[in-house]
């Protein structure tokens, strides 16, 4: 286990700037020619590496996977998050997010109340917006870092929607008479709480899943509802 774990490790380390040759991962993972043929090979059957030529490409999902798979195998999250590239988890909650009808807007800055604030990933469709915070986690989820992760994700949200309306903000809920704003945690590996004070914390991996059942649970989570008249709701 620990020779596939290194093996994940050095893919993850030497793709982040596109592909590499056999020889390097091999002499960075330090693991026997054979053992390291047949671990590639069975990567490459699961769909979780390009083999071209001699040189190991990956895709931002295949590195996604990877990067779980190598947790899951026992490996730092820390380490394994400073492998992956700051767009790659906003990338795949784009992907999600569209593929499921959602307008999306990445990397949202706005002022309010005399603070700027920015906003990872946004999904629009009406009459649901889903802000997701898609910041690589560090060390364990301690209870904590978790309250702490919730919380700021929780004013980022409850800030845009009482700045609206916001010149600045040109997204399509800026045009509905009525929105309500969800606050999201994405992480990388699966946390043993599914909420923390009724935030959703979602696996990268069961973002999809999220986002098609997210309009059944829409009153048992957090979230946040505008209408004109500029008032705030809070449930």
């Amino acid at each position: 286990m620990s020779v596939e774990r290194n093996l994940i490790i050095s893919v993850l380390k030497l793709t982040q700037n596109g592909s590499v040759s056999y020889e390097l991962i091999k002499k960075d993972a330090n693991i026997p020619s054979v053992v390291y043929q047949k671990l590639l090979g069975k990567m490459q059957n699961d769909g979780l590496v390009y083999l071209r030529n001699a040189f190991v490409e990956t895709d931002d999902l295949q590195r996604l996977r990877l990067a779980i798979i190598a947790v899951q195998l026992g490996s730092d999250p820390e380490l394994v998050s400073s492998f992956l590239r700051w767009n790659e988890f906003e990338d795949i909650v784009a992907v999600a997010l569209v593929q499921n009808g959602y307008c999306v807007k990445k990397n949202l800055r706005f002022k309010h109340a005399g603070h700027r604030w920015e906003i990872d990933v946004i999904g629009c469709k009406k009459p649901i917006v889903v802000c997701v915070d898609c910041k690589r986690w560090r060390h364990g989820l301690t209870p904590s870092a978790l309250r702490k992760v919730v919380a700021e994700q929780v004013e980022r949200t409850k800030a845009l929607v009482e700045s609206l309306p916001n010149p600045v903000v040109k997204i399509e809920f800026a045009t509905w008479q009525t929105a309500t704003f969800v606050p999201a945690v994405l992480s990388l590996r699966e946390s043993r709480l599914k909420f923390y004070e009724d935030v959703p914390i979602i696996p990268v991996m069961q973002f999809q899943d999220f986002i098609n059942q997210l309009p059944a649970y829409m009153t048992e989570i957090k979230h946040f509802k505008k209408s004109l008249t500029n008032q705030l709701d809070n449930f």
